[in-house]
């Protein structure tokens, strides 16, 4: 079977043959151009559900740590790193071309904030100022859990993640997930079938 077809976005490194491509990303007050590619997530166009979280969710803050959790090409961390030029942006993802991707847009862009790294690669003791993440819901409910309850954890005090979903593929349940293992659940929008909500730290109130 061709790898195009058994193969996920979520893949360590994609064989899918690289064909590259323009991708733009166009947002109030904000319009970027970055290289996108075969093997990585909605390779073709910025995907619907990252452009609602983008345009829902409100600025993020000045500085500190910021974190774009599957970062895919980099659409979320270079709007984050251009809009709060001070924040340190940690572009996260396990597709190593993803990863390249990223890195090469924020250079092109002249992100210098960007860090385009591996989940281990992340310091282990940082706290995030906010987390955005469009997730790899195809992973399977249970990785999918496992891998927002690690992350979720590591949100610093008064800080929020704001995430999408699909509704079609299970953006409800996440949210009815998310609260009854205690993290504040907040449904900012539903767009075009897409969830985006904010998520604060267990036991805290957010921002």
């Amino acid at each position: 079977m061709p790898a195009q077809i058994t193969e996920h976005y979520f893949s360590p490194s994609p064989s899918a043959p690289s064909r590259p491509c323009l991708v733009r990303l166009e947002l109030p007050g904000l319009e970027l151009a970055l290289l996108s590619d075969r093997g990585v997530f909605s390779a073709s166009r910025v995907d619907p559900g990252t452009l609602a979280l983008l345009k829902e969710s409100p600025a993020p803050p000045p500085e500190g740590d910021l974190l774009d959790l599957g970062c895919g090409y980099g659409p979320i961390a270079c709007a984050l790193a251009k809009r709060a030029p001070h924040a340190t942006v940690w572009a996260v993802d396990v597709n190593a071309r993803a990863l390249e991707l990223t890195a090469a847009n924020a250079s092109r862009l002249g992100l210098a904030n960007v860090r385009a790294v591996a989940p281990h690669m992340v310091p282990s003791a940082l706290c995030f100022a906010g987390i955005w993440s469009n997730p790899p819901v195809r992973v399977g409910k249970e990785a999918l859990h496992q891998l927002l309850a690690s992350w979720l954890s590591r949100l610093g005090s008064g800080a929020s993640a704001w995430l999408v979903a699909s509704r079609h593929l299970g953006g409800d349940s996440l949210a009815s997930w998310l609260s009854r293992e205690g993290w504040p659940v907040r449904k900012v929008a539903s767009k075009s079938g897409y969830r985006v909500m904010q998520v604060t730290p267990r036991g805290g109130a957010g921002q």
